[in-house]
């Protein structure tokens, strides 16, 4: 029998929705941290479901914090519900009607904006609208046109305008879109961005400035195997001949400048500005070729990709050679110069701790890295051998100039309780003891993307 680790250890899904009040601590939850902490994963209802064979391709759960007063006030996770979902829980159909090829419940990434907290996916599904307390308002227009395209699971958020800059696309059309969406929650622009027949697989992007930065690599989804009826999760193949590109786009708009790359797999972006004639982008990626079954077959490290707009060429540097992902900023210097960055360590990286490279997950490990971008050197935060830790999300103290003043807020699986803490770190005193540990009731299985979404 083939063993679906995906299925299995951190990664198993969880079959219960909990809502727990007054969550024990260990230390302090600090007086500024006023608002939810929110991550999304793949969360199958039944192994029956193709789509669950694939990390991805699960539907969608929340799992959520709120912090308050120096308390840890509730936890809760809940199912994102689309029509499928709905029925699976025996609950009554939404009274809306949507193409049912776009009624997926949204699993990759959950963020706040315009007052409103959003589920994201990409490529062939809807945003979700998503209650304070995490219930389901339905699908929503926040960067859908009326073809109705998802907008992709990484929106950035430009924290001196308040506009939302999303990319949106569909398997086998033959363009994606750029997505501009104000402070107050509506579209106000649009730019088609052609890309060819085989649609990429453009899971991230980066916003400076004055551009959006998009990257063209060799994962792309096969417009034969779309039109022979494949699944768009079959149809993503890694095709070694068709090399790498970076698209460069005015943010106001007008058309779009390719310049070659290295024909790499592009995981995900950190962060990037405008730096003179040029662009500065700091981006994890990684040889192919790409199973996206398999995403912890990958080893991607930490890279800063120059793009010479002069010379039309792209200059690229590896910054740190241990395998990592989801990296993550403070998210007020989005598309502005950055010092300093965080991200997970993957256990392909033998760590000078107590971790075990020969661990069963083997795509996230018990570590989570700071970037001290400007001096070149890493700090490592490590947890217990058996634990398991994904991304982390920053919080910025309110108010503060200082980059990283703030905290890392991510779930760490806690062997010992057979439960996950709500692990807060001290970005400033990074390797020292978690500032607090929230203990939460269940287990919460390595999921995907998040944020800290502060109160208004």
């Amino acid at each position: 029998m083939t063993v679906n680790r995906y299925l299995e250890g951190p990664f198993a899904p969880v079959h219960e929705e909990v809502t727990a009040f007054d969550l024990p601590v260990t230390g302090r939850v600090p007086d500024e941290l006023e608002g939810r902490y929110l991550r999304i994963g793949p969360n199958p209802l039944g192994i029956e479901d193709p789509a669950a064979h694939v990390w991805a391709g699960g539907v969608g759960m929340v799992h959520g914090v709120r912090l308050r007063d120096g308390r840890a006030e509730w936890y809760r996770n809940r199912w994102v519900r689309s029509s499928g979902v709905l029925d699976a829980l025996g609950e009554p159909p939404r009274p809306d009607s949507l193409d049912p090829a776009m009624d997926f419940a949204p699993n990759t990434h959950v963020i706040g904006h315009a007052g409103r907290t959003f589920a994201l996916v990409e490529a062939g599904g809807l945003p979700y609208e998503l209650g304070y307390e995490l219930d389901t308002h339905g699908p929503c227009g926040l960067g859908a046109t009326d073809g109705g395209f998802s907008a992709n699971a990484h929106s950035k958020l430009d924290p001196r305008t308040g506009e939302l800059h999303s990319l949106a696309y569909l398997p086998g059309v033959p363009f994606v879109q750029h997505i501009v969406t104000d402070a107050n929650g509506v579209v106000t622009r649009s730019t088609d961005i052609p890309t060819g027949p085989d649609t990429p697989y453009l899971h991230d992007f980066a916003l400076t400035q004055s551009h959006v930065v998009l990257f063209d690599t060799p994962l792309a989804y096969s417009t034969a195997a779309l039109a022979a009826g494949t699944r768009p999760d079959v149809a993503l193949q890694w095709f070694p001949d068709r090399g790498g590109r970076v698209g460069v786009l005015p943010r106001g708009g007008g058309p779009v400048r390719w310049i070659e790359s290295r024909g790499v797999h592009i995981s995900h972006t950190l962060n990037a500005y405008d730096d003179g004639a040029g662009i500065v982008v700091d981006v994890v990626c990684g040889d192919g070729p790409v199973d996206q079954t398999d995403p912890g077959g990958v080893r991607p490290a930490l890279e800063r990709w120059t793009i010479d707009l002069l010379a039309g060429a792209v200059r690229m540097q590896r910054l740190d050679d241990r395998p990592q992902d989801f990296p993550r900023v403070n998210e007020t210097v989005v598309s502005l110069p950055h010092r300093y960055g965080y991200s997970a360590v993957t256990a392909h990286y033998d760590l000078p701790f107590t971790a075990d490279p020969r661990r069963p997950d083997e795509a996230f490990t018990n570590a989570l890295v700071k970037h001290d971008l400007l001096r070149g050197t890493s700090e490592v935060h490590g947890f217990a051998r058996d634990a398991a830790v994904g991304e982390g999300a920053f919080a910025a103290v309110p108010g503060s100039t200082v980059e990283d003043d703030g905290y890392l807020l991510a779930y760490v699986h806690d062997p010992g309780r057979g439960a996950a803490d709500l692990t807060v770190l001290a970005a400033r005193d990074f390797t020292g003891p978690p500032v607090a540990r929230i203990h939460l009731p269940v287990r919460v299985p390595l999921g995907l993307h998040g944020s800290w979404v502060p109160d208004a």
